[in-house]
């Protein structure tokens, strides 16, 4: 049985191969020896198979904020604007 990495290694960088049909692809392989999981992923378009054969194990993350929280102070009716928000005098 041939590794499956380099075999999907030698389907990328093979022009031939990478843009052969499903069966003509999982002919190749079966010729090659490549694992049952290579052959039904290539035959079937589906890569359980395969993620399933390299041990795929399910990564779940967490959702967090990274930043502190920001909120906007309202203005009240009445108040100067900041001195940054005032026009510039020049008298």
């Amino acid at each position: 049985m041939t590794d499956t990495i380099d075999l999907l290694e030698a389907i990328g960088s093979d022009a031939a191969l990478r843009h052969a049909t499903a069966g003509d692809l999982a002919n190749v392989l079966e010729g090659a020896q490549a694992s049952a999981a290579l052959i039904s992923a290539v035959a079937s378009g589906d890569s359980a198979m395969l993620a399933a054969e390299f041990g795929n194990k399910v990564n779940l993350a967490t959702e967090s904020i990274q930043s502190p929280a920001h909120e906007e102070e309202e203005e009240e009716d009445g108040e100067d604007p900041a001195p940054d928000d005032r026009p510039l005098s020049l008298s």
